[in-house]
């Protein structure tokens, strides 16, 4: 079985998890949102008490990878349910700016117009400052989604660093041609 497969999940307080196996869903809600997830048929789940134990079907490599990628998969839908997850966005560079109003992130990113991106749902965003967005949600992968899709309208370029980059990201610098 996978390595990642046999830690065992807790789940915390104040969080209710539901998983029916005839329909192999599980439900999670917490007080950040509700998920759910259709349980893959080569994986077992059994919650005992406050902990969930995954194990694959078989021992096939198929299997044990699905059952290490379906732990994964539940451990970030109890995290994101109970703690949330976020993504901080830095963007560099003369005049780029972030506005944020409702569900709508204004971005200024040096092109003859500005953009707007419509945020999906369960994600938030708030401008800390005009060249910082924070983006939080209980989704872990539309949130990985969101910021990667704002990030992609100008990815940091690597001779002066301008651009959107997250903000533990490290952008190398190239040194220029020299006469």
């Amino acid at each position: 079985m996978s390595r990642v497969a046999k830690k065992p999940i807790k789940i915390p307080q104040g969080i209710q998890c539901d998983y029916s196996e005839s329909e192999a869903l599980l439900k999670v809600k917490g007080p950040k949102g509700e998920l759910s997830l259709n349980i893959h048929p080569f994986v077992k789940l059994e919650k005992q008490e406050d902990v969930f134990n995954i194990s694959s079907v078989s021992d096939s490599r198929e299997h044990r990878v699905m059952s290490g990628t379906m732990r994964a998969l539940v451990n970030n839908m109890v995290v994101g349910v109970s703690e949330g997850f976020k993504k901080t966005l830095m963007l560099k560079g003369v005049g780029y700016r972030a506005q944020v109003s409702g569900n709508q992130v204004k971005l200024e990113l040096g092109f003859s117009h500005p953009i707007s991106y419509k945020l999906p749902e369960r994600v938030t965003a708030q401008a800390k400052s005009s060249s910082e967005l924070i983006l939080e949600s209980c989704d872990k992968q539309t949130l990985g989604q969101a910021a990667a899709e704002i990030r992609s309208f100008r990815p940091p370029e690597p001779y002066k660093g301008k651009g959107v980059a997250y903000s533990d990201e490290v952008v190398r610098i190239k040194e220029t041609k020299k006469k």
